[in-house]
Formats: C-alpha cells, structure tokens, sequence
C-alpha cells in the first residue's frame, strides 16, 4: 500500500514537472499587428480579417490600435527596434514617403498583377483603395456642385464640414486636391472657400457626425461612403458629388517591419492580405474599394456608387517633398 502511494505521488509530480513543457508545446505564437482604431473596432473588418487568418495561420493574431495612421507612423517611429508590431496596416498612400525614410520596413515580396489599381511599390502593399468626394443629402441639397472649382468659388455655394490636414489624413488629401487642381493658386482658392467651411473637425468620425446632424450641407469624405447608408441603414439620399476635374485618390497600405519578431508569419500575413478572406472583409467593413475584387464580386451596395472620370494624386515622394508647405500655405489661407 505505502509503494501505491509512492508510485502515485511520484507519478503526480512527473506529471506536474511536465505540465509546463505540455503548455509551451500548445501555445500558439502570436503575429502583432499595428493598426487604427477604425479598422480593428467593433464597427470594422479587424474582427472578421482576424477570425479568417487564425483558421488557416495555427496562430494567434493580435490587433493593437493607434488613433489614425498619422499615429500609427508615430508610435513605430517612437519605439524603433523595441517594437512589438511584426505588420503595420493603414499607412496611407500620402504617408508612405515618410514612412520609407525611416528605413524600419522591409520588401513585401507579393505578386502585384491583377489589381484593381495601378501599383509596383515593393515595400508598401495596398489593401484598399477609394477616391475622396463631398457627401450630401439629396433630399436636402437638390443641385449639388458639379466641381471643385464651383464649390469653391460660389460665394452662395454650400456650407462644408472637413478635417484638420494636421491631424486627418483625408484632410491632408483635400489639401493635395487642391494643390492638384488649383496649383500655386490653392492658397487664394483657400479664402474663397473660408466663409463657407463650418470647422476643421480633428477626424473623419466628427466631421462626418456634424454633417449627420444637419450642421452642414456637405461633408468631406469618399465616394464609397454612400454604400453605408445603402447597406446599413436602406437609406439611398446621400451621393457623392461627382466633380468634373477629377476625384484625389487615396490608398491604404500594409508594411513588414524589419525588426519582425515573427517574419515567417508575417509574410504569411501580407500574403493573406491579398487573399479572398481579407478582400471580401473590405467593401461592407472598411467601406472602401478592395485591391483584388472578391470572388462574390462587389455588393450591391456598391452598384451606383459615382465613378470618378479622373483619378488625380501626387506620388508618394512629391508629398513628401511638398506637404510642410502646403499646410503652411493652408494655415496662412484661413489663419489657423
């Protein structure tokens, strides 16, 4: 009897000496991706994007949330080597000449043909992509403005509600379209336009909330936004003013860092990110245009959406170059 227990309690402790190692053996590693907060929230694709990658990753995918992508860029620049981020996801097409300047991303290695847009960067991959536009209510404002210079110059034209380019990077692109339409003549289309501008909301999700509740006419945003009332609210009255010179297009992308901890799973993730279980999360989750169109195809919600005739944008390096004094020049405009 006393050999039973003997046997027993040495069995019990090689049981509990082994425990740890059995943990160890099942945990599964984890890929950290930086991301904003509209993308990883409760109202974005991050939840679903994250279910599909850990069924086909053996891993566990761990979302940390910045406010915008401005901070995003911040907050990797800050920690340097020490960062936990393997991915960084929403860098936006006017912020990725900084971003390369750190030299803290590495090659994606991804195929590029086959896109819904024209793209050969190395380092940073699209993951959406959309054209910025002036939201309105069509049962409110029956004859929208047909271009961005007849919005600008109408001194009786509608009341807007945009986003501070300091803080908002759909803000930073209406200053880029602008610039684009305008040239050195921005500045002064700036003051035409001062009367009429409500505020310079920090983010989109104000201004857009002003706009909701009647504190404008129009709102600064994307042609894709008008699919969300379609989708979620079976609401179709708010358009995108299609404008005759063009629309700014804006793209989102996905960087490796270089510091990776994981860089196997990490590649695994920019691959997946081209791949039907992100893409399909896009169009009714991030409310833009996918980089490679779904196998389902688009939803109906995007059927009428306005199809700008002219794409416009800056590289990547002019922005770069040229966004202190454009602001600068924005700042001096208005007097902020």
């Amino acid at each position: 009897m006393l050999i039973n227990r003997w046997l027993a309690a040495g069995i019990a402790l090689a049981l509990a000496a082994l425990a740890p190692v059995a943990a160890l053996a099942q945990a599964k590693p984890v890929l950290t991706v930086y991301s904003y907060s509209g993308f990883t929230g409760k109202y974005g694709p991050g939840g679903k994007i994250k279910e599909r990658f850990e069924a086909v990753c053996n891993c566990t995918l761990d979302w940390v949330a910045t406010e915008n992508s401005g901070a995003l860029l911040g907050r990797l620049r800050l920690e340097g080597e020490s960062s936990r981020a393997d991915v960084a996801l929403g860098l936006d097409v006017n912020i990725i000449g900084e971003a390369r300047a750190t030299n803290m991303f590495a090659p994606h290695g991804q195929p590029l043909e086959g896109l819904t847009l024209a793209w050969n960067d190395p380092v940073f991959l699209p993951f959406d992509h959309g054209h910025i536009a002036f939201i309105y209510d069509a049962s409110k404002l029956a004859t929208p403005p047909a271009s961005l210079k007849a919005l600008v110059e109408n001194p009786n034209g509608p009341r807007i509600v945009l986003q501070d380019p300091r803080t908002s990077q759909p803000g930073l692109s209406l200053l880029l379209w602008m610039r684009k339409v305008y040239g050195d003549k921005a500045d002064e289309a700036w003051t035409k336009l001062k009367p009429r501008i409500v505020t310079f909301a920090k983010g989109w999700s104000e201004s857009y909330g002003l706009f909701l509740k009647g504190e404008a006419d129009m709102v600064l945003s994307f042609t894709t936004s008008p699919a969300y009332h379609v989708a979620v609210e079976k609401k179709t009255n708010y358009k995108a003013a299609a404008f005759a010179e063009g629309h700014y297009h804006y793209v989102e992308t996905a960087a490796l860092l270089r510091a990776s901890k994981q860089p196997e799973l990490a590649r695994q993730f920019m691959a997946f990110i081209l791949a039907d279980g992100f893409q399909s999360a896009i169009p009714e989750g991030n409310w833009m245009y996918p980089v490679r169109t779904p196998a389902a195809g688009l939803p109906a919600s995007f059927a009428d959406l306005a199809k700008p005739a002219t794409t416009l944008s800056f590289t990547p390096d002019e922005v770069q170059a040229n966004r202190r004094a454009i602001i600068e020049g924005w700042q001096n405009a208005i007097g902020r």
